[in-house]
């Protein structure tokens, strides 16, 4: 299959016929447009995810993955101030990893009487600190007790419940449409595929055949993910395997325009490329987000994010030495400033 990051396509000229959907169901949650912020472990806290939603064309945002045997235990306001956000950020869904089926039914309760919208069971996450206690894509290897988890969890609550899997654990054991039907015939509302195995990790290609094989295996929305650093990507994604949304992960923290970049390669053929008057614009708003909402850890967040929100700054090396001897949010900031004043008066960048 031809990806586009593989041969850069001009931008512009959009296929005949293809787009990504303007929107799509799940259960009773109309998600528009039908694209996802994908849960990103130290990424999608609710600052991201509200960033995201202002620059616009994202259908759905997600939670980082949360344990859902430390948010039974936890106390009720320590789970609010993990899990808390904005009103503006729906529709919104938490996502849980963990292998107690009673455990991970008690937590999405949680979820629901906190208001999220959905609820999603991690079968991905590849670390080994969350493998080796049976959680994310170390459950592959146990279809019955996925089992035992769906139908404890879907019997728990009434929100969309969803799951999002890889293709198994490694090439000689895949599973993701045996997995897709036990979903489907357990109730649940929608299922999102990374199309890679736990033992790629991030690396090699997304193998998105292996979505369309899921598509034409249930009835219920089945989300893409894997691969999509471009709309033109998104778009192929979607002819190719017949998928209804599109998930994205990491391409949103380095270029946090996809989502809006999406929806006006859908609407018109043609998609604005950010300038470096609009990095600057945004690594400044981000930044200031941090700080204005008392963000936990907020200047290791800045330095975390500094080499994503950089990328095709042209020098930029220079601004992430600057954010990363920084001793305070207030000099990060500073030093965004500096940067850009200092190009605009060497190029007369309009900012």
């Amino acid at each position: 299959m031809r990806k586009y990051w593989e041969k850069p396509a001009t931008v512009g000229g959009m296929p005949p016929g293809v787009r990504v959907p303007p929107q799509f169901q799940v259960g009773g949650v109309n998600i528009a447009p039908a694209t996802i912020l994908a849960p990103m472990a130290g990424v999608t806290d609710t600052v991201f995810r509200q960033f995201i939603r202002q620059l616009g064309g994202c259908g759905l945002v997600m939670t980082e993955f949360t344990s859902a045997d430390g948010l039974v235990r936890a106390r009720e306001s320590k789970v609010r101030r993990y899990l808390h956000f904005y009103e503006d950020e729906h529709p919104i869904s938490a996502q849980l990893f963990g292998s107690n089926p009673q455990v991970l039914a008690d937590a999405a309760r949680r979820i629901e009487q906190l208001g999220f919208d959905l609820a999603d069971l991690n079968l991905g996450c590849p670390a080994n600190r969350v493998v080796k206690c049976n959680g994310g894509s170390g459950l592959l290897r146990d279809l019955p007790l996925i089992r035992r988890i769906f139908e404890a969890v879907r019997a728990a609550v009434r929100i969309p419940f969803t799951v999002k899997f890889r293709l198994g654990w490694n090439e000689r054991e895949i599973v993701c449409v045996e997995l897709a039907r036990m979903a489907a015939a357990c109730g649940l509302d929608a299922v999102a595929l990374h199309a890679r195995t736990r033992e790629q990790g991030y690396g090699g290609e997304a193998q998105w055949p292996w979505i369309a094989q899921v598509k034409q295996a249930v009835k219920i929305p089945v989300i893409g993910n894997g691969d999509i650093r471009s709309p033109e990507d998104a778009v192929a994604m979607v002819a190719q395997t017949g998928c209804d949304a599109v998930m994205i992960g990491r391409t949103a923290a380095s270029n946090p325009w996809i989502f809006r970049q999406i929806a006006q390669y859908t609407s018109t053929g043609s998609y604005q490329v950010p300038s470096e008057a609009d990095r600057y614009r945004m690594i400044q708003t981000y930044f200031r987000m941090l700080v204005e909402q008392e963000t936990p850890g907020a200047l290791g967040k800045m330095k975390q994010f500094a080499s994503w929100f950089t990328h095709g700054v042209r020098n930029g090396a220079i601004l992430r030495r600057a954010i990363y001897e920084s001793k305070c949010e207030q000099t990060v900031i500073e030093e965004v400033m500096k940067f850009f004043e200092n190009r605009r008066l060497a190029s007369e960048l309009p900012i």
